[in-house]
């Protein structure tokens, strides 16, 4: 087993590397506008999954991930030259799926926010119900003040 900060290491440099150069590796059109987002390296080392997101619509996302899965290979064999450590990590390219967490959380955010405005307007003409201070004492008579309610039979 790899130490964990050698692990962090070769994926931060497998990120940057595939970020840098995935125009010039893949050189296919139909890739959309990628970005790499995070790379996990195992603690073997053996593997490295790659997580990534697509500006565009779904039809761009599906068709830039298909250009990526068909190139794996080729993004592999472009890292293994560069990294220089004896065994190149297997790659697995895979959908990032903050942005859409995101904007879900976002959406959340703002139905939140919706009904704290709307609670507020609705406070805002509301009374209590009943006394205005409800724990004053009842009348003015000196014989039941400072008396315990079990005193008073």
């Amino acid at each position: 087993m790899a130490d964990p900060a050698r692990a962090r290491k070769i994926a931060d440099r497998i990120k940057e590397l595939i970020a840098a150069n995935l125009d010039q590796v893949v050189k296919d059109p139909d890739l959309g506008f990628v970005t790499i987002t995070d790379v996990r390296v195992t603690g073997d080392l053996q593997h490295a999954s790659v997580f990534y997101t697509v500006f565009g619509e779904d039809a761009q996302r599906q068709r830039s991930d298909e250009v990526l899965q068909a190139n794996v290979k080729k993004l592999r064999a472009f890292v293994g030259q560069r990294l220089g450590i004896r065994l190149t990590p297997t790659l697995e390219i895979i959908p990032d799926a903050l942005p859409e967490n995101a904007s879900h959380i976002e959406e959340l955010l703002r139905s939140a926010r919706e009904r704290d405005e709307d609670l507020a307007r609705s406070r805002s003409d509301a009374r209590p119900a009943g006394e205005a201070d409800p724990y004053r004492a009842k009348g003015s008579d000196a014989e039941g003040e400072g008396r315990s309610p079990s005193s008073r039979q």
